[in-house]
């Protein structure tokens, strides 16, 4: 078994590799696809609340330092230690370019299936956190998209709507 730190510095150069020969689009897509069988019929059958508690219990099995506040149907995660990132950036082979995309390159896909809206604040690379919004609302998603998008410089910010 490889332990993480090993295992977050292999995957980050399996991504700087696909990445070179234009496939890491389509590695995202089939983790998408395998992360149907986790957590897919969660997220359809218990929508926001189903997403919740996914993510209640990853905070606890990755060790995130991560805020996650459900009301007035908003989920909102706010990542403000990602162990992962963290264990990348303390590489001294650098950091892949797109490396916090792995994880919109589930998400998007399943919340598309489900029926939710996604908003993604990617963060800075020097300060390894992040910040989700999900909505099974289209026009919170979008009303709330305006306003982050004054804040948010446009090149860290992603939607699925």
């Amino acid at each position: 078994m490889i332990p993480s730190d090993h295992f977050v510095r292999f995957y980050n150069e399996v991504f700087k590799f696909l990445d070179e020969k234009g496939e890491l689009d389509e590695y995202f897509a089939r983790i998408a696809k395998n992360q149907e069988f986790f957590c897919l019929q969660q997220f359809k059958t218990g929508g926001l609340q189903g997403v919740y508690d996914y993510y209640l219990k990853i905070r606890h099995e990755e060790n995130c330092q991560m805020d996650i506040v459900f009301e007035d149907n908003e989920l909102i995660m706010k990542m403000t230690r990602c162990p992962s990132l963290s264990k990348a950036i303390d590489n001294d082979a650098g950091v892949c370019s797109k490396y916090c995309q792995h994880c919109l390159g589930w998400t998007q896909r399943i919340y598309d299936l489900a029926g939710l809206y996604q908003i993604f604040d990617l963060g800075d690379w020097d300060d390894p956190t992040c910040c989700e919004w999900i909505f099974d609302d289209l026009s919170k998603a979008q009303a709330r998209f305006e306003e982050i998008a004054e804040t948010v410089p446009a090149e860290r910010l992603y939607k699925n709507f």
